[in-house]
């Protein structure tokens, strides 16, 4: 059975947070990273949460952050001692 292409967990308010200070729309940063307007307007909304690495990288990439950069990324949970 073929495993499906990993994806990255994205964190939607991160994204907003840097295309604003970026000083750029969401259409010109759709652009940029080579992604419909729509996508990127469902990963800031949290309606989607995941993506495929090459839009991730071309929205990282086009939001100035370096290759390993975590920066987008949802943290994993962390399971604690007490869940047992």
């Amino acid at each position: 059975m073929e495993q499906p292409p990993p994806t990255y967990q994205v964190k939607g308010a991160e994204i907003r947070k840097l295309r604003m200070q970026a000083g750029l729309s969401t259409d010109e940063l759709a652009k940029a990273a080579l992604i419909s307007r729509r996508y990127l307007n469902h990963l800031e909304n949290g309606y989607r949460t995941r993506m495929r690495p090459g839009p991730y990288q071309r929205l990282r990439q086009a939001l100035g952050l370096s290759a390993d950069s975590k920066r987008l990324l949802q943290t994993p949970p962390h399971d604690s001692p007490e869940k047992r």
